[in-house]
């Protein structure tokens, strides 16, 4: 998988995944899981709650450059989102990402009506999915996606977010066990 990106992005992405755990970066296999699921479902327009440092960006981002779209992406802390920039840059990606910095839930609920999302990733503070959910739902295509991540290992701090998704009947949600656990629930309805 990365093999297919240049030489350049294959180093950076080793460099970061040397410190995930420092910045709480998904891993590998969830972020090539992501990566292949916007290619195969040809997802133009994408939301990620919770930069960090740019490594899932830059999986999201290559794959909005290979299917012609946009990521926007929300960090609330300064120094992660300048070396997410940066990161961005190096990899060839800062071209398709538009990075918002301050607080994710403030900035979903005051995005433009006519703001439509194919797909949302959130992996933020974890006892406000639930919140982020209710915000990015409005703007979230029918056939669209919302992946959340860290359902598995920080299950007790979700679990009113998988409760609300699991009653809602305009979604369907299914927990993967990917590293930290990844509840991704696809949009049947408006």
């Amino acid at each position: 998988m990365i093999e297919s990106f240049d030489i350049t992005t294959q180093e950076i992405l080793k460099e970061l995944e040397k410190t995930q755990k420092e910045f709480w970066n998904i891993s590998r296999t969830t972020a090539e899981f992501l990566y292949n699921l916007l290619i195969d479902s040809k997802s133009k327009s994408v939301i990620e709650v919770g930069t960090s440092n740019g490594y899932s960006g830059i999986w999201l981002g290559k794959a909005m450059k290979k299917n012609g779209g946009k990521l926007t992406t929300i960090e609330f802390y300064d120094k992660r989102l300048d070396i997410a920039k940066e990161n961005f840059k190096k990899c060839g990606v800062a071209d398709v990402i538009d990075t918002r910095k301050g607080d994710a839930a403030t900035i979903l609920e005051y995005l433009p009506e006519d703001f439509e999302v194919d797909f949302a990733f959130v992996d933020a503070n974890k006892r406000q999915y639930v919140d982020f959910f209710k915000f990015i739902d409005p703007h979230l295509k029918v056939g669209g996606y919302i992946a959340c991540d860290n359902v598995i290992s920080h299950a007790s701090k979700v679990q009113t977010f998988l409760e609300a998704i699991d009653k809602n009947p305009n979604y369907e949600n299914v927990v993967l066990p990917l590293p930290a656990g990844l509840s991704l629930a696809k949009k049947l309805r408006g």
